[in-house]
């Protein structure tokens, strides 16, 4: 037992060594983003470089020899870039809320905690906010494995000038919470329309008896459960950390690949990362027929539309591998 204590001392204070160790690099680091952001305000330069960043994060993963696995390199390392964009500029950036929600997730993912997230009301709103220059940058949803796409989003880019500047793949999982925990206490159930609609057959098979309402909102049903004994929600397992509920059933969704694509949208189309995508979005004027050569697509394309907006080219996102 003595040689145990003493081998566990050992390797605790080595721990405790590279502790600090890794502190007194992160400080040397952010020393050296501060004067980053020093040269770009000088310069005028834009703070957020996504293409960069996503170059950071697959150049960090391919070298990394393990254990340490790449999806925590990733969320340690997207936490160091928000504490470092931190010190070069405050990054404020609205979402569709409230909080708790999954695009409150997304944008937790791109950004990390040390952006000053703002929650907003609808589509639209997260689209003026960032067209006002209120937040640098809007996260929104645009598309889901199971419902499609999200038209509000798509029409709100005929609207607008704001480009794509990045994109977020999320999994969506979905959990039925309360405040017991108990199925048998489950009278009632709220969600998002969407939510409903991934977890139909679940229902129908667990509780096909028990009426479902509609909420604005994930967050809102767990909000409304929270509330109410004899409610549930369906809704994220971070909602229900955030009102005080507990897991009556995990992973609740009919599809277990269930993806939401998320986008960033901005001021401007960031610089090319050599791994990015374009969207357009166009109406033709006549009846379409086949480009033989790519790369005169675009030219022949606009030729032959009423209007073609180029949404915005942007580093492409990295999709979770299906369970």
């Amino acid at each position: 037992m003595d040689d145990v204590k003493r081998q566990l001392a050992e390797l605790r204070a080595a721990i405790d060594d590279l502790d600090r160790r890794i502190l007194e690099l992160l400080n040397e680091r952010a020393g050296l983003a501060r004067r980053v952001g020093e040269i770009k305000r000088a310069a005028g330069a834009r703070f957020y470089a996504p293409g960069r960043e996503e170059d950071l994060l697959r150049r960090l993963e391919q070298a990394n020899p393990g254990p340490f696995p790449n999806a925590a390199v990733r969320a340690v390392w997207r936490e160091i870039i928000s504490a470092s964009l931190a010190l070069e500029a405050p990054m404020s950036v609205a979402y569709l809320g409230p909080p708790a929600t999954f695009t409150h997730q997304a944008a937790l993912r791109r950004f990390g905690e040390s952006a000053r997230l703002e929650p907003a009301r609808t589509i639209g709103e997260v689209f003026e906010r960032v067209e006002k220059g209120k937040v640098a940058y809007g996260v929104i949803p645009v598309e889901n494995t199971t419902e499609g796409v999200v038209s509000h989003t798509l029409d709100m880019f005929l609207r607008s000038e704001l480009k794509i500047v990045a994109e977020v793949y999320l999994r969506v999982t979905h959990h039925l919470l309360n405040r017991s925990g108990r199925l048998g206490d489950v009278e009632r159930i709220y969600s998002h329309p969407h939510a409903v609609a991934q977890c139909r057959g679940w229902l129908e098979t667990h509780l096909a008896e028990v009426p479902v309402f509609d909420a604005a909102s994930t967050a809102q049903a767990a909000k409304i459960a929270s509330e109410d004994p004899g409610a549930a929600a369906i809704a994220a397992e971070v909602a229900a950390q955030a009102y005080g509920l507990r897991v009556v059933e995990s992973r609740i969704e009919d599809n277990p690949n269930n993806f939401t694509r998320f986008l960033v949208i901005g001021p401007e189309i960031p610089d090319p990362s050599g791994r990015d995508k374009t969207s357009l979005v166009f109406a033709v004027r006549a009846v379409w027929r086949e480009i033989i050569s790519a790369s005169l697509a675009l030219e022949e394309l606009r030729s032959r539309c009423r209007f073609l907006r180029v949404l915005g080219s942007y580093p492409q996102g990295s999709l979770p591998q299906a369970r």
